[in-house]
């Protein structure tokens, strides 16, 4: 996409100010419905619900203007806001399937993907199989006749491992499958899946789109057919919603997604190099890392990696491994990422909690997200939390 574009797409596309007094950022319609002049106005209205504003459980002003950014930005006809990332990957998949079907997903997915494919939906019939993405023969061995979707993660949590789209989406077209791929990693500023075929993109929100760290949500993105499918059923029964008020806080939010996410990408590469000269780092894995076993695939399908890494520290025992977390100044230690703040998530805090079983990752496994301060300030403090180690 040419920065023109973007520009047009992130600052004036589906903004018609001169329905708000020529405002430069649109307003709140923060009402649960709205009223019709004649019974003709509300009877069209409720042959489409879709794409007119009835009851806000269903359409509202403010969201609209928020879904036809994110699909314009992800390539697609239209989009769907909801009220988490967990929310849009729920309804994106039962949206696909029914009971004695099947689904190939690819290993290591985002943890509450996991739960749905493995506990949840498995009560209603619907069964899946884990596969190593990184290999197309891995996924159509897993394919059966019962398969109905396909779906991605590219780069995934943790081992960022990447799956080759345009492969995957003409594998899924050969056996009449639906793809759905989680772009969260990326955002569309990095990757744009329908281009290379794939059906549904999901996105948390929550993370680089929004970029502020003060509102949860999720999208899916899609064909016309798929999201009115969406919406009509999936969409509308289960009322995942998101509030006017916050999707104007990402409306605010995406307008400097670029500048964020550059940022982001630049600091994570000169923190990279320091990492990769530091005695106490074992390993790093990084997409645009030359060393990272996908290179290629990452420079061929991406446009960047933004700020997201992982990487193993040398400590002989897990006290070591808490001296190191517990001596950060500047990262804060928390789960997710995409804001403006670095963040830093120990896997040794999984172990030994009461009531959770041990993760399959390992404790001296370190996921650390290159917000916008200063690369030399970051740098700095992982040095001298490394030093005390």
């Amino acid at each position: 996409m040419e920065n023109k574009d973007w520009n047009y797409i992130l600052n004036h596309l589906a903004e018609e100010k001169e329905n708000y007094f020529n405002a430069i950022s649109p307003p709140v319609i923060q009402s649960s419905n709205f009223a019709f002049a004649s019974l003709d106005a509300f009877r069209t209205a409720i042959s489409n619900e879709l794409e007119n504003t009835i009851y806000t459980r269903g359409n509202n002003p403010t969201v609209n203007i928020l879904r036809k950014k994110l699909a314009a930005l992800e390539g697609t006809d239209d989009a769907l806001v909801l009220s988490s990332g967990a929310a849009a990957i729920a309804v994106a998949i039962i949206s696909q399937v029914s009971a004695g079907d099947h689904i190939v997903c690819v290993e290591s997915p985002y943890s509450w993907t996991y739960t749905l494919l493995t506990k949840l939906l498995p009560r209603f019939g619907v069964t899946a199989s884990f596969v190593d993405g990184k290999s197309l023969d891995d996924i159509e061995k897993a394919i059966q006749p019962n398969t109905k979707l396909l779906y991605l993660e590219s780069p995934n949590t943790f081992y960022f491992d990447l799956q080759d789209l345009k492969a995957c989406a003409d594998l899924a077209k050969q056996h009449n499958l639906k793809t759905i791929i989680d772009n969260s990693y990326c955002s569309p500023y990095f990757q744009n899946p329908a281009n290379y075929g794939i059906g549904i993109i999901v996105h948390s929100v929550t993370k680089y789109i929004n970029g502020h760290s003060d509102v949860v949500a999720g999208v899916i993105c899609g064909s016309k057919a798929d999201i009115k499918k969406i919406f009509d059923l999936e969409y509308m029964t289960l009322g995942a919603i998101i509030s006017p008020h916050d999707a104007s806080l990402i409306i605010r939010g995406i307008r400097t997604l670029p500048l964020r996410l550059k940022q982001s990408h630049d600091s994570a590469m000169k923190i990279l190099a320091f990492l990769k000269s530091h005695p106490k780092i074992e390993k790093i894995i990084y997409p645009y890392d030359v060393d990272f076993p996908q290179y290629d695939l990452a420079q061929r399908q991406m446009r960047g990696a933004g700020g997201l890494m992982s990487f193993f520290i040398k400590a002989d025992t897990i006290e070591k491994a808490e001296q190191f977390f517990n001596a950060l100044k500047c990262f804060q230690l928390a789960v997710s990422w995409g804001g403006h703040e670095s963040l830093i998530m120990p896997m040794v805090a999984f172990y030994n909690v009461e009531g959770r079983d041990q993760p399959a990752t390992p404790w001296n496994m370190v996921r650390i997200y290159i917000g916008l301060e200063d690369p030399e300030w970051l740098i700095e403090d992982i040095k001298q939390a490394l030093e005390l180690m």
